[in-house]
């Protein structure tokens, strides 16, 4: 059963890199599957459930596989990298009636990993949760806000790349915020 969910969640991925999320349907889904509509609708609702249940999934992946990261850099170079890897997939989901749901959940991963992240960073420092909070802002905010601005330019550059440059820019920013709060 496990396997057989998994299995359509790929599938619609793959798919939805293929064509426009509004032009997907049940039927491409199972044909593509070689199961039948009956297993499709055991799993899931319909083509919306499914989409957030895939996004979802793939934040949790993300966020296992990054959230434990030692610098700003590694946290936005590595979700830009999983962002990339969906790039046709991510625009059809921006250009969709589902935006919303999508963009929740590029919100909600951003400010897991950077919260891990701030939350190691500053652990042995003595900095107030609302100071934190400020910071994972500041850091969530240019990575929803690059993302924005890449979606709506097509994804027609390289978004690691940015990251790359943008943190050399801001090298050591969080940690001097923190390290301000030093008593």
């Amino acid at each position: 059963m496990i396997q057989t969910k998994k299995m359509i969640k790929d599938t619609f991925w793959e798919i939805l890199e293929e064509k426009p999320y509004n032009k997907i349907t049940v039927q491409d889904i199972v044909n593509r599957c070689h199961v039948n509509r009956n297993t499709y609708y055991y799993h899931f609702q319909d083509i919306p459930t499914l989409m957030t249940d895939s996004i979802e999934d793939w934040m949790m992946d993300v966020i296992q596989k990054y959230g434990t990261l030692e610098s700003p850099v590694d946290c936005l170079t590595y979700m830009a990298q999983e962002c990339m890897k969906r790039k046709k997939a991510f625009l059809h989901l921006f250009r969709s009636v589902q935006k919303d749901v999508f963009l929740s959940g590029l919100s909600k991963m951003g400010d897991d990993i950077i919260r891990s992240y701030v939350e190691k960073l500053g652990k042995y420092e003595r900095v107030s949760k609302a100071e934190k909070e400020i910071l994972i802002k500041c850091y969530k905010c240019v990575f929803i806000g690059s993302i924005l601005d890449w979606l709506e330019e097509g994804a027609s550059y390289n978004l690691e790349e940015l990251y790359e440059e943008m943190c050399k820019m801001f090298a050591g920013s969080g940690k001097r915020v923190l390290s301000a709060y030093k008593e």
